[in-house]
This record gives structure tokens, sequence and C-alpha cells, in this order.
């Protein structure tokens, strides 16, 4: 029986050695990320005209006059479009190298002598900006447009405003 209690005891020694062991510890890095931009800000450079209008007689619909963001006029017929044109330019400047995100809802243009009159125009705004400098100047970009008229269209100056707004991607 000595040898009994004896082999008992080294046992109940050897799992208090073990039970009193730490298990291995593991370890990993991992790694912490933040980037900083500067606020975006956007201001307008220059308005959009598209110029003067001359409608035809007769019953007619659907002329879309449109001014591209590179500046190119279509006048279909049976319109004439005369005088100086020129799309809107707006800036944007934050932190460089970052993508902006551009948006320009469609504008009510109102015509100035009757209110009740209005125009639609469709803006051609582009997508997105790529920021090219850090703050000043900034990066401009233009927006042209398009409206839809016809026969019944009335007559006078029609003036709206745009709702452009830039978000980083």
């Amino acid at each position: 029986m000595g040898l009994r209690l004896g082999t008992v005891a080294a046992v109940a020694a050897a799992i208090a050695v073990c039970a009193g062991a730490p298990a291995a510890a593991a370890t990993i890095n991992a790694q912490a990320r933040a980037k900083v931009v500067k606020p975006l800000a956007i201001e307008s450079r220059q308005n959009l005209d598209l110029g003067t209008i001359l409608l035809a007689s007769g019953s007619w619909s659907a002329a879309t006059v449109r001014l591209e963001r590179s500046g190119a006029l279509t006048c279909p017929a049976p319109l004439t479009c005369s005088g100086a044109t020129q799309v809107a330019i707006y800036n944007v400047s934050g932190s460089q190298g970052q993508t902006v995100t551009i948006s320009a809802p469609d504008v009510t243009m109102v015509n100035q002598t009757n209110p009740a009159k209005t125009l639609t125009l469709v803006p051609d705004a582009p997508a997105s900006v790529q920021l090219t400098n850090s703050g000043n100047p900034g990066s401009n970009f233009p927006i042209g447009g398009a409206i839809t008229i016809d026969s019944t269209t009335a007559g006078g100056v029609y003036v709206g405003t745009f709702d452009v707004t830039a978000e980083y991607q």
C-alpha cells in the first residue's frame, strides 16, 4: 500500500504542476489606418448661357437645344440659334489625388416676364472629377445642358439656378 500511496502522491503532484501552468499565448499584429482629407469646397466660376433661340413658325414639338461640356452647341431645325454661348464652370478643391463625385439635378428655368411658364434644363455634368492638387487653385469642371422646346413655348428670358453637389468617393 505504501507504494500505491506514493504513486498517487506523484500523480497528484504532476496534475497540480500541469493545472497551474499557463497555456501558451498567441499574438498577431494588426494595422490601424486613418485617411484624413481636406474639406471639399465648391464654387461657381461662370454661368451657363444657351444664347438666343429663335422659334420657327408653324406647329412642331420636341426640339432639343444642347450645349455640350465641350462648348459645342446643337440647335436642330426648325430652330435658329445665335449669340454667345458658354458652359457653366465650377471649381472644386480638397485633397490632391481624391476622386470627387459630382451631381447636378435638373434645373427649372422660369420665364422672367411670365413666371407661370417654365423650361427644364437637363444638366450635362461629369460623373466625377479627379483633384489634381490640394487646396487652391482646385480643379475646374464644365457643366453643359439641354432644354426641349416646342412651337407653343412662350418667348422671354428663362433663368434657373443649379444645385451642384461634390462629394468624396
